[in-house]
């Protein structure tokens, strides 16, 4: 069995003093592939470092979060494009908008997005959408960029069954369903009980949003197999399945 955790940040310093018994013990638990949205410039170390640490295991992406998205966004794109021609990387991500933090950048994270939408377009990479209190906004954009070239992963959905069904008509994009699903009164199982497994890739968003019985702790990728769990009892099969479907919907987004 291989589960693939398609949105982790274990290179963060919140696994400086594990990070090897993390990603051993990942793998014991039959989570093998491990991807990486980048955050902003300053994150680009210590995430490279750990993908070539584990290069058969970790994969990276470049781009600018969202609520890094500050004045000096154009010097952080610079960087990601600088990466981008330089670099294999996976996907472009995490990318998007965040209205939940700070609204009075939106302007600055609409012209961010839709730059990173046009650098994946022009390396031909797939890309990872963050999006929080920001459906409207970011529809609005992805309704206007939307053409052939345009896939990827919109990343810790939470949305309601509509908003399921807009993304997927995209028909690029799979929905990334994390420890949120596991949560008792989240609604999002009524929603992903509607949605087809081939709809669907797995992630943790480590070390935020541990699914239970770990809520409120640091997340570790290593408790995919937790949601895993949780998506088959939903959809009444098994996570051999479960895991089946949503690493081979994970190769078709990043194409390895």
């Amino acid at each position: 069995m291989i589960l693939t955790d398609t949105h982790t940040h274990l290179y963060t310093e919140h696994f400086n003093t594990d990070i090897d018994s993390v990603i051993k013990n990942c793998i014991a638990k039959g989570v093998k592939r491990l991807f990486f949205p980048n955050i902003d410039s300053s994150s680009i170390a210590g995430m490279m470092a750990l993908a070539e640490k584990y290069p058969t295991t970790c994969f990276p992406m470049m781009g600018l979060h969202p609520t890094s998205v500050k004045t000096n966004y154009l010097e952080e794109l610079a960087v990601v494009e600088n990466w981008l021609a330089n670099y294999n990387f996976c996907a472009v991500g995490e990318i998007g908008i965040d209205l939940y933090w700070d609204k009075t950048l939106l302007k600055e994270q609409q012209d961010a997005f839709k730059a990173q939408i046009n650098l994946a377009k022009k390396y031909n990479l797939p890309f990872v959408i963050h999006c929080r209190d920001a459906f409207n906004e970011i529809f609005e954009i992805l309704d206007e960029l939307n053409d052939e070239n345009m896939r990827g992963i919109f990343h810790c959905f939470t949305g309601d069954i509509e908003q399921a069904k807009h993304i997927i008509n995209y028909g690029g994009f799979k929905l990334g369903i994390g420890g949120v699903v596991t949560f008792k009164n989240s609604g999002l199982d009524k929603v992903v009980e509607r949605l087809d497994l081939d709809h669907l890739v797995l992630e943790t968003d480590s070390p935020y949003l541990a699914p239970m019985p770990y809520r409120g702790k640091r997340n570790e990728s290593t408790y995919l197999y937790l949601i895993a769990e949780k998506i088959a009892e939903i959809h009444h099969t098994t996570i051999e399945t479960v895991a089946k479907i949503t690493t081979q919907n994970s190769i078709k987004v990043f194409g390895f």
